[in-house]
């Protein structure tokens, strides 16, 4: 089995030798947080939680991404929430990156190391404790769920990334893959969170522009990533916003895989109604 990597990030501060110049930037279309701008002093801290700190890396925004937020949260030993959420209708996944983290779903309990993920319907009571003696950090990725009439919300489920088989792209050798956690099928489900592998000099061949909005974090390797006109260096804990329509493909530079965890939204209509 390969022995997989997830980036996760510590915190700290630069020193103030350090020069300004950054890979960071917010567009119109776009927006690219790199790893170096997860410092002490951008973190966040939220009600009901306990020795826990987060870096929220992506939330709605009037005119850009609208569909989700984003949190990379790090939990000390001993820490944690038995309320963790406290919006309604919400639905959420948790990735784990590094550590470990008892996570309770509805009565049911489960650890989950690194590679972890766990699907969590709204509405359904949750909590996260870390139980283990070393800090734990994870995604934490949530949606206002669209209900449709006629279709139920989904099941909450936990597996590791390591027990699902990626998927390869059509007519690419393998060389693109994304390991799905839902049937593409299941139109209960509102989002989809996976994982993309490439393998060294894979790319997307084309200007991808489509209507699902995206958060791309980087958990391994490096690439060069077309976003709207500009072609940008990205690697490993970067993070990468996409607003809808916004053309990306890229080109995965080696000399490893290239991986990263994604976000979209899916199978819904667009919503019309604040036009009656």
């Amino acid at each position: 089995m390969t022995k997989r990597s997830y980036y996760a990030p510590t915190g700290g501060l630069p020193p103030q030798t350090q020069i300004l110049t950054d890979r960071a930037m917010f567009t119109e279309a776009y927006a690219v947080i790199p790893k170096g701008t997860f410092s002490d002093i951008v973190t966040s801290f939220l009600p009901f939680w306990d020795d826990s700190r987060f870096w929220v890396i992506a939330r709605p925004l009037s005119g850009f991404a609208e569909t989700f937020s984003q949190y990379i949260g790090e939990v000390q030993s001993g820490g944690g929430s038995d309320k963790p959420e406290t919006d309604q209708g919400v639905e959420a996944v948790l990735f784990v990156v590094s550590g470990s983290l008892s996570v309770t779903i509805d009565g049911t309990t489960y650890s989950m190391d690194e590679g972890g993920y766990a699907y969590i319907p709204p509405d359904v009571p949750w909590t996260l404790w870390n139980d283990s003696l070393e800090p734990a950090r994870f995604h934490w990725i949530r949606k206002a769920y669209q209900f449709v009439d006629g279709l139920p919300a989904p099941e909450a489920f936990v597996t590791n990334e390591k027990l699902v088989p990626p998927t390869p792209m059509p007519e690419t050798d393998g060389k693109w893959a994304t390991t799905r956690f839902v049937d593409l099928d299941d139109m209960r489900h509102d989002m989809h969170v996976t994982i993309v592998t490439f393998q060294p000099g894979a790319v997307i061949p084309f200007a991808e522009t489509h209507v699902m909005e995206h958060g791309l974090y980087l958990l391994e390797g490096k690439a060069v990533y077309r976003l709207n006109q500009d072609w940008v260096e990205v690697e490993a804990g970067d993070f990468m916003w996409l607003r809808a329509f916004c053309p990306q493909a890229c080109y995965a530079g080696g000399p490893g895989e290239f991986r990263y965890l994604l976000y979209k939204d899916v199978n819904r209509h667009m919503p019309l109604s604040f036009l009656r």
